[in-house]
């Protein structure tokens, strides 16, 4: 995982056309840290339990295929012990819950060893809709019935790395990789983006996904 630095401006390619190549990519990118037992907090239809081998799995959500359904946003604590998990994963999920400062708190409290965490930019999803007059973007919106669920939080790329690497710091564990990814782009067209938005412009425009992996001390 070289392709990490300190600042979280280091990227690399990742296209998720489907829900599944998602999930894929998560368990080869970080299957160092995704042995013995794993926490999928938010996970949907749980793809990875069918992915992951000879691993203590379990899923929780409020909706799906979880093997734990609980609302986590009206949680006031996660229904597990202090550290009974070797690995918490929360994939772009704390975006949806007023509570993320808390249950940041609650993902480093019931893993034993590695915490990784991925925020989306929203910035970056909303950018394109806004300046062509769409009027609306998914997640966010005043659709005429309250929906199920929705983003509670609109932030960049750059504050998502920030609020990363704060909250690891609040709850003691160490960032041991902070990266971001990106659609995969021509070369040529890239570089163009990258002149014309340089440093964190184009970060904020472009980088799609947050990634950190911490490790509790």
């Amino acid at each position: 995982m070289n392709r990490s630095s300190p600042d979280g401006l280091a990227t690399e390619f990742a296209t998720f056309r489907e829900r599944h190549e998602r999930s894929e990519y998560i368990a080869q990118r970080f299957a160092p840290y995704l042995q013995e037992s794993v926490l999928d907090v938010g996970c949907y239809e749980a793809p990875l339990r069918s992915i992951l081998k000879d691993v203590r799995y379990v899923g929780i959500d409020i909706v799906g295929k979880p093997d734990l359904f609980l609302n986590i946003e009206a949680a006031e604590k996660l229904p597990f012990g202090d550290g009974e998990f070797r690995c918490v994963l929360c994939i772009e999920v704390l975006e949806h819950l007023d509570t993320m400062h808390r249950m940041f708190g609650e993902l480093a409290r019931v893993s034993k060893e590695y915490v990784i965490i991925s925020l989306p930019n929203c910035w970056r999803d909303a950018r394109r809709p806004i300046e062509r007059g769409r009027g609306q973007f998914a997640h966010y919106g005043l659709p005429s019935e309250r929906p199920m669920d929705r983003h509670k939080w609109f932030f960049g790329y750059v504050e998502a790395v920030e609020f990363l690497k704060e909250s690891a710091k609040r709850h003691r564990l160490e960032m041991l990789h902070l990266f971001g990814t990106e659609q995969h782009r021509n070369g040529l067209l890239r570089l163009l983006r990258r002149l014309r938005y340089p440093g964190t412009r184009y970060h904020n425009r472009y980088v799609q996904t947050s990634w950190a992996v911490m490790q509790k001390r």
